[in-house]
């Protein structure tokens, strides 16, 4: 898997779900349900500003009005498309994250999550 890179496996940005800081929680919601994912990247033009998942929202109760910014995880842990599969699956079981977004000059280019490195693990073996 040494040889395997993020840019190999990740979901390209044109598949991405994301939102914006200052769409509602409401929203957030209801895109992760529609499109059966348990978080997403915000981002502004592009780049990255924070990651918000269903837990973050199911944890710590807040009205639906409120924005997607007053519950994202700022501090976003980010690769690029040369990181190792090995890296990012070590990182995701030492950080405890599913999902890592990729990105090239500070733009979001992808999203590897736990399902594309298990599946990446499994067609090496």
């Amino acid at each position: 898997m040494s040889g395997i890179k993020a840019g190999d496996i990740m979901i390209p940005c044109s598949r991405v779900v994301c939102i914006g800081p200052d769409d509602h929680l409401a929203k957030a919601r209801l895109v992760m349900s529609r499109n059966n994912v348990g978080g997403l990247p915000v981002t502004v033009e592009g780049r990255i500003v924070g990651f918000i998942t269903l837990r973050d929202i199911t944890l710590c109760p807040a009205p639906p009005e409120f924005r997607v910014s007053e519950m994202m995880t700022r501090d976003v842990i980010t690769k690029d498309v040369d990181t190792s599969v090995k890296e990012l699956a070590d990182i995701m079981v030492e950080t405890g994250i599913q999902r890592i977004p990729i990105v090239s000059g500070g733009s979001l280019v992808g999203l590897v999550t736990q399902s594309s490195v298990i599946k990446a693990a499994r067609d090496v073996l």
